[in-house]
């Protein structure tokens, strides 16, 4: 079927003015403080220095103030002398000195104010009425689009939320802060990297992991592949445990695939270590309900934010994620998983690859605008089971769309031998059953390395591994304190930063 939705398209200009006739009123204003400003501007050289960070062309109301100040702003970045013969030359020279009022109306400015003494004052008072102009204009726009039955619901409910926070993002400025502010906030960093070991990221709980990627940083996507039933539900987790209970990091956790009880069942499994099946059929005694009743007290205390929105859009998780970054200043987002995800448009679904290459690109802007790393769950293609030997997962098998990989700052395998019944494979023959690979095989800005990690199946959990004597020893001949790995460098990862792998950082 033929898609019959517009494509949403912002009507600014024309917003405005149907608000005026629609409202009966005129748009917020201030031409006297705009008057006064440019005259304080031609009065005193350091006076647009205040203002610089506030004022923009577009803040004015008036067209001749626009013009005037453009004007002022092309002398500055020239480090040329700003007063009314100056301007008045300058608006000459581009031919717009008459349809701002003449030389007489330049002259006029510097008359209406004695000093620049209260520019930055006036200034914002001007900022504040074009913010007012700008909402008005963003509101009128959004009843508009909204009664036209022909666009999209949901790409204008994203566009309306991008062009409220884009108000606010290019009008609310920061100011800058003392080096002593600044320092003493970079000492309290540096006092919380010790702590976490060194760590730069979010950390994922594993002692291996942590070690090679300094945690889940900012912005990244970062994909987490298997087969069904590999345990990628249950790892991914696990770091959203360990980050929360144990970091005290707010997570925020979209299942698309299992009930938001279902994945508290989980956590509690895991946290008690009570079997799954025991917490789902209540057979408990009376030792095990006091366990469980004990133990869940720092998860339910936890900052993990479950949604399980089924056939979730992209559009949706970028409006929810907003929120939850606002509201709970959530550090990680976990997706399970991405095929599950819809691009919420009609009409795009007939082509499921492209549809996941554009859901990829969107987690990946979405990382990086909310400056979270999103940790993003992938089947893999049934190409595995097809191969011979040991079955190992590579990236070609990332299933649908080859932008995964592309778009991925890192990919991360589950694997696990004793899924396949295998023994003997890759010279891993005394790989104990109860262990799993996380395998790094991309990593944008660091190493590539295989990492083993215990699994305990019953209960839904993977942890560090802590080998007990004689484990791993007929292949590694070593201590697990030096975990066998293949360490090599990913295609963007420079010979320096290799150097640093090898020679240790923590």
């Amino acid at each position: 079927m033929r898609n019959t939705k517009k494509q949403y398209r912002p009507t600014s200009n024309s917003a405005l003015k149907y608000a005026e006739l629609e409202m009966g009123k005129l748009p917020p204003q201030a031409p006297e403080l705009e008057e006064a400003v440019l005259g304080a501007l031609m009065l005193e050289k350091e006076a647009l220095t205040n203002v610089i960070d506030i004022l923009r062309e577009e803040v004015f109301y008036k067209e001749s103030h626009k013009k005037i100040f453009v004007a002022i702003r092309r002398l500055f970045e020239r480090s040329e002398p700003i007063d009314i013969l100056t301007v008045t030359n300058e608006l000459k020279k581009t031919e717009e000195l008459e349809s701002v009022g003449g030389a007489y109306y330049i002259s006029q400015l510097t008359s209406k104010i004695a000093s620049s003494a209260n520019i930055e004052y006036h200034a914002r008072i001007v900022l504040q009425k074009y913010i007012q102009r700008e909402l008005i204009s963003f509101s009128s726009e959004t009843i508009e689009n909204s009664y036209d039955e022909t666009l999209d619901v949901f790409e204008l409910l994203d566009a309306a939320e991008k062009r409220l926070f884009s108000i606010a993002d290019e009008n609310i400025k920061k100011d800058p802060k003392k080096a002593g502010t600044l320092i003493h906030e970079a000492i309290k960093q540096v006092e919380a990297a010790r702590t976490r070991k060194g760590l730069t990221g979010v950390p994922s709980g594993f002692t291996v992991l942590d070690r090679i990627t300094s945690g889940w940083q900012s912005s990244d996507l970062v994909i987490l592949a298997a087969r069904p039933s590999m345990g990628k539900t249950a790892l991914a987790l696990t770091f959203a445990a360990n980050a929360a209970i144990r970091y005290n990091v707010p997570v925020a956790v979209f299942s698309l695939e299992m009930s938001n009880l279902q994945l508290a069942q989980r956590l509690m499994a895991s946290e008690t270590e009570l079997g799954m099946e025991k917490l789902r059929k209540g057979q408990l005694d009376d030792r095990e309900f006091e366990q469980l009743t004990t133990m869940v007290s720092e998860l339910s205390e936890a900052p993990i934010y479950i949604d399980d929105t089924a056939a979730l859009s992209v559009f949706e998780l970028r409006a929810k994620a907003r929120r939850l970054k606002e509201n709970h200043n959530i550090q990680m987002i976990l997706i399970d998983y991405l095929q599950l995800m819809t691009s919420g448009v009609e009409g795009r679904g007939s082509n499921r690859e492209q549809e996941i290459s554009s859901i990829s690109r969107a987690l990946k802007s979405l990382a990086k605008e909310l400056n979270v790393p999103i940790i993003a769950l992938s089947q893999l293609s049934r190409a595995v089971e097809q191969r011979g030997g040991a079955k190992r997962p590579q990236l070609s098998d990332l299933r649908e769309s080859g932008a995964i990989e592309q778009d991925a700052d890192m990919v991360l395998f589950v694997y696990r031998q004793d899924y396949y019944g295998m023994q003997g494979e890759g010279g891993m023959d005394d790989l104990p059953p109860d262990t799993a690979e996380i395998i790094i095989a991309k990593h944008r800005n660091g190493a590539l390395d295989n990492v083993h990690v215990r699994f305990k199946k019953e209960f839904a959990k993977f942890e560090d591994y802590e080998p007990s004597a004689g484990d791993f020893q007929s292949f590694r001949g070593d201590s697990f304190d030096e975990p066998q790995s293949r360490i090599l460098p990913s295609k963007n990862w420079d010979n320096d930063s290799k150097n640093d792998i090898e020679e240790g950082p923590f």
